[in-house]
């Protein structure tokens, strides 16, 4: 595969988290429809739980998804043991937010020190962060698999497995040079997530905010699942389904990592200004 649609692919996730740090975790709509903040740029954190975090940077997502990169260029090879002890390592020194599925999957390596899998977290945010491991896939099948390992290690849920896998094979798809829309048209989804693949597909085109609303904008799979694939057949500009999808509030970083690592491995442009603010690239 082509390293430098790998590349695209995973600058185009970081992007997107540092574009969302701004509106990140807000939930109101009366307040998000008068936010003040520049939709055409990046912004400080709005929240208290992004509290030390500025322009540019990173939201937790992000910073993980770094540890993720760095540790796959450093060793050119994934292993769930060697980053699992890199991982911990991070957190225990970590001055960002800790979510949920980091609390729990750091008790249960005090407890297991090997164990390979964590928290049982339904949190969607884990899946924009496995571009890097097509750095170190020589094939699909080997892509599907460490992308289930990287998962389970914080979110051992299986609906955020079967998610996980459906977005992990339109990636590697696109990454290939398949178009999102075939990619995403082509596939045939598990029977646990059939219904909800269906609803966001129907729902290309509609209004994105209500549509994203009406679907959860919450941290969950479920509701973030329908969002981000809404966006990603209803837009064809990545500046433009980076302000669609973080308008809409609650968990966009989470959904706007999935639709940035799937646009940038389809090549679409991402605005570079935004590039030029990002810290961290």
């Amino acid at each position: 595969m082509n390293t430098e649609i790998i590349n695209n692919a995973i600058e185009a996730a970081l992007v997107a988290d540092a574009y969302c740090l701004g509106s990140h975790w807000i939930y109101d709509e009366e307040e998000l429809k008068r936010l003040d903040v520049n939709w055409d740029a990046l912004n400080a954190p709005y929240v208290m739980w992004h509290q030390g975090k500025q322009k540019g940077d990173f939201t937790h997502y992000g910073d993980h998804a770094k540890w993720l990169l760095e540790f796959v260029q450093d060793n050119m090879r994934f292993d769930i043991q060697s980053y699992g002890g890199l991982w911990l390592d991070n957190m225990q020194a970590y001055t960002g937010y800790v979510d949920g599925s980091s609390r729990e999957t750091m008790e249960v390596l005090r407890t297991n020190p090997r164990s390979n899998t964590g928290s049982t977290s339904h949190d969607l945010s884990i899946i924009g962060r496995i571009a890097p491991l097509l750095l170190v896939s020589s094939s699909k099948e080997e892509f599907l698999q460490q992308t289930q390992t990287f998962v389970a290690f914080t979110h051992n849920s299986p609906l955020v497995l079967k998610a996980a896998e459906l977005f992990a094979s339109i990636l590697y798809d696109v990454a290939q040079g398949e178009s999102i829309d075939a990619a995403l048209n082509t596939l045939t989804p598990d029977p646990d997530l059939k219904n909800a693949f269906d609803a966001a597909i129907n729902s290309k085109g509609k209004d994105s905010f209500c549509t994203i609303r009406d679907f959860g904008p919450a941290c969950s799979v479920e509701g973030g699942f329908e969002g981000s694939i809404h966006i990603l057949l209803s837009y064809d500009n990545f500046k433009d389904a980076m302000i669609a999808n973080a308008k809409a509030g609650g968990d966009n970083a989470a959904r706007g990592m999935i639709i940035g690592m799937i646009m940038g491995a389809a090549g679409k442009e991402i605005p570079p200004a935004w590039k030029n603010e990002t810290k961290g690239l």
